[in-house]
């Protein structure tokens, strides 16, 4: 981390603390850390440094290293400099799983409009099927075909000899990183980044190195912290999703993919690309969007998809773009996970896929309608809540007035509304100040749901009376 960045991410540091200036810097730095802009592990800059870069003495930086090395938050090494530590982060609280009646913790929309004539339309040719013997490592040639003529249409040129079908984008990324990874390897991500995304990295056994996203939406991503960490640690494999990024919902432009794809070229690694929303664009069209990722650096790049946010997740179908030759080591070592998948939804899917865009806009079209929805809801009855409205993708990424976020999410399940808490989406917890609110439900239960939410958020800031100086809860 370079003094210059440090300084952008405090901002107004002075305000942070009560007691001295040098406890307002602290504050400060410890705030970042638990929002997740400070990952463990990161190198802080010299002392002389940064006290050069605030405009402050060097004993008011020592005195704030102090104070974050006595919380162990940061360790120094003489010659090695100070690191953050965040000992405390791995004490992450658990949220049940179980189901409730409003469920905002799963960002999935209900099935698109039509899709039960499709599989009506389709039982001649799954008949056709049923002579044969049903195991199809590579996917169905029909599916292959149109999932290969849509990445064409998109602007990045597909044989059917590209494209492997698997059991969904997750699946698709266990079978991408047992070819290109193994144990103890590390995996680059962004940070907020999915969920589910963290859990395949670490059940392969790799380790996941997280790259803060900016705070302000218009920085989009941090390049150059990018670049510093793929040669500082040397990840064997990245993993981004930039198209309508979960959970924060920004859009990668096609400058910053050529910035991004010369990073990942001139460090030779290769990056796992997540497409499942790519075809959620609310406020225009896939086929106007900026170029697939892939087409920046073909050699690199691989991409994964999923039917699952764009049609409808019991489909249970993903897929991976990638070259022949990557194409063939994966399908050999997909049979130590399994021998295909299913006839009958490939067949559904290859239909949706012979004319995507009616359905497709039509589907678009009723998410932007929730979103509204969802804005409006929040607007009235958290007033206090900041967000960015996507142009696209499933959900807002809210930002709260204190750092409840997991204290709202444990309390929801009381009042039967179901929502994740942001450390999920962090590598080592934190972002309390965070909350993921998805607009898949339908319109009437998005604003139950927030209103229930609401008065949970009320309780929960009642009963912190007031916050200690460094702006976190006391935690009995």
């Amino acid at each position: 981390m370079s003094s210059a960045r440090l300084v952008q991410l405090l901002g107004e540091w002075r305000g942070k603390g009560s007691r001295s200036v040098s406890a307002g810097l602290a504050a400060g730095i410890r705030l970042l850390m638990y929002d997740g802009q400070l990952p463990p592990g990161t190198t802080l800059p010299a002392e002389r440094d940064l006290a050069s870069a605030l405009g402050v003495s060097r004993t008011l930086v020592a005195s704030a290293w102090d104070a974050l090395r006595a919380e162990g938050l940061i360790v120094s090494r003489r010659g090695s400099g100070s690191r953050v530590t965040l000992p405390a982060a791995a004490a992450r609280i658990e949220v049940s799983v179980r189901e409730q009646p409003l469920d905002l913790a799963t960002a999935a929309p209900m099935a698109m409009p039509g899709l039960g004539s499709v599989v009506d339309a389709v039982r001649g040719a799954f008949a056709a099927e049923l002579s044969g013997h049903g195991y199809f490592p590579l996917g169905l040639d029909v599916l292959r075909e149109r999932l290969a003529e849509r990445f064409t249409v998109r602007g990045l040129p597909t044989t059917p000899d590209q494209i492997l079908v698997t059991n969904g984008a997750h699946h698709a990324m266990a079978l991408v990183l047992r070819v290109l990874a193994g144990p103890g390897d590390r995996v680059l991500v962004e940070q907020p980044t999915y969920f589910n995304a963290l859990e395949t990295i670490k059940a392969a056994h790799l380790v996941p190195v997280p790259v803060a996203m900016p705070e302000e939406p218009a920085e989009g991503w941090d390049i150059e912290g990018v670049e510093a960490v793929l040669r500082q640690a040397a990840p064997r494999v990245a993993y981004f999703v930039v198209d309508f990024q979960n959970p924060t919902g920004r859009r990668l432009d096609a400058d910053g993919r050529e910035r991004l794809a010369g990073v990942l070229r001139r460090t030779r690694t290769p990056a796992i690309i997540d497409e499942t929303l790519v075809e959620v664009d609310l406020d225009g069209d896939p086929l106007d969007g900026p170029p697939p990722m892939a087409g920046f650096a073909p050699n690199l790049l691989i991409t994964v998809g999923s039917a699952s946010k764009s049609h409808w997740g019991g489909l249970r179908l993903g897929w991976v773009r990638t070259s022949e030759e990557l194409i063939g080591r994966i399908a050999a070592a997909r049979h130590a996970h399994d021998l295909g998948s299913p006839v009958f939804e490939q067949l559904v899917l290859a239909q949706l896929y012979a004319d995507p865009d009616p359905m497709l806009r039509e589907h678009r079209a009723a998410l932007a309608r929730n979103r509204s929805v969802l804005v409006e809801a929040l607007r009235e009855h958290c007033p206090d809540w900041r967000f960015e409205v996507p142009r696209g993708g499933l959900s807002l990424w809210c930002e709260l007035p204190a750092p409840i976020g997991t204290r709202i999410a444990v309390a929801a399940q009381n009042v039967g509304v179901r929502v994740a808490p942001a450390s999920r989406f962090s590598v080592h917890g934190g972002l309390e100040k965070r909350l993921r609110v998805p607009y898949t439900l339908p319109a009437p239960q998005l604003v139950d749901a927030v209103q229930r939410i609401a008065g949970v958020a009320n309780r929960v800031t009642g009963s912190l009376g007031t916050l200690g100086s460094d702006g976190l809860i006391p935690v009995a």
